[in-house]
C-alpha cells in the first residue's frame, strides 16, 4: 500500500497538537502539584512545632506525647498533600482515600499487638501511674523506671538487671508504686517466750526507733503484741521513714533490734 504524504503530515500535525495540549495541560498540573508540596510541607512543619509548642504549656504533658501528637498531626497533613497533589492529575481522591484505609486496616490488623502497646504507653504517659526513677511492682516484673517508651518501658531491677516489659503488661495489671507517696511504713517481728516482761521490751523496742532520726515522728512508732501462742508471743515494731531512707533504716533498726534481745538473753 502506497504511502500517502499529505495524510502523514495531517497525522504527524494532529499529534503534535495532542502533545502540545497534554505537555500544557499536565505542565500546569505538575507546577501545581510542586506548589502543593512545597506548601504543605511548609505548612505541616509549622503545625508540627505550634502543637508541640502548645502541648508543652499544659502542665505535666509529657515530652514523650507531645512529640507522639505533634508527628501524628504533620503526618495527617502530608497525608492530606498527598491526596490533593493526586486530584491534580485527574486520580479520583475518593478512589485513592478509600484504597488507604484499606491498606490501613489491612496493617492495623497486622499490628494489632503493636498497637496496643501504643494504645497504653499514652495512657501510661497521660495518666502517670508510673515515673521516671520510682521503683514498680507489676505482676511479676520490678524494678527501677529508666524510660517510659511508646511501645515498652525499660527498668532496672533492685540487682542490676535490665528489664524491657511491653506497655500493655504495664497497662492491664496493678502497679504497685513504692515511691510515689514519698512515705513508708515498715514492721520488724520478733518472737520471745511469754515468760518475758511484754512492757519493758514494748518500750526498749519504741525507743530504739524513737532515737533513729530518719524514723518520723508523725505517726509515731509503735511495737504491740501482734500474735499469740502456747509458748511464745510474736511482737512487732511499726514505723514509717521516707522512702529515700527505707532501706538503710530497715537494716540498721534489725541490727539494734537484735542486740536489745542478745543484750536481754
Amino acid at each position: 500500500m502506497e504511502l500517502d504524504p499529505q495524510n502523514a503530515l495531517s497525522a504527524i500535525q494532529t499529534g503534535i497538537r495532542q502533545a502540545s495540549a497534554l505537555v500544557v495541560t499536565y505542565a500546569f498540573s505538575v507546577v501545581g502539584a510542586f506548589l502543593l508540596l512545597i506548601i504543605g510541607f511548609l505548612v505541616a512543619g509549622l503545625i508540627e512545632r505550634w502543637l508541640f509548642a502548645g502541648l508543652g504549656q499544659v502542665s505535666g504533658f509529657d515530652l514523650t506525647l507531645r512529640r507522639f501528637f505533634s508527628k501524628i498531626a504533620r503526618y495527617m497533613v502530608l497525608g492530606l498533600v498527598v491526596v490533593m497533589v493526586l486530584g491534580q492529575f485527574g486520580i479520583q481522591t475518593a478512589s485513592v482515600i478509600a484504597a488507604i484505609g484499606a491498606v490501613g486496616l489491612a496493617i492495623g490488623l497486622a499490628l494489632q499487638g503493636t498497637l496496643q502497646n501504643i494504645a497504653a504507653g499514652i495512657m501510661l504517659l497521660a495518666l502517670r501511674p508510673l515515673r521516671i526513677g520510682e521503683y514498680v511492682e507489676v505482676g511479676s516484673i520490678s524494678g527501677t523506671v529508666e524510660e517510659i517508651g511508646l511501645f515498652a518501658t525499660r527498668l532496672r531491677a533492685a540487682d542490676g538487671v535490665y528489664i524491657l516489659a511491653p506497655n500493655s503488661t504495664l497497662w492491664t495489671l496493678p502497679v504497685k508504686n513504692y515511691t510515689r507517696n514519698g512515705v513508708r511504713r515498715n514492721d520488724i517481728t520478733i518472737t520471745i517466750p511469754n515468760t518475758d516482761d511484754i512492757d519493758r521490751l514494748q518500750k526498749s523496742l519504741v525507743g530504739l526507733a524513737e532515737r533513729d532520726a530518719r524514723v518520723k515522728k508523725d505517726p509515731a512508732p509503735s511495737a504491740f503484741v501482734a500474735e499469740l501462742g502456747d509458748s511464745s508471743i510474736t511482737v512487732t515494731l511499726r514505723y514509717w521513714t521516707t522512702v529515700n531512707d527505707f532501706a538503710l533504716a530497715k537494716v540498721d533498726l534489725n541490727k539494734s533490734v537484735r542486740s536489745t534481745l542478745n543484750a536481754k538473753a
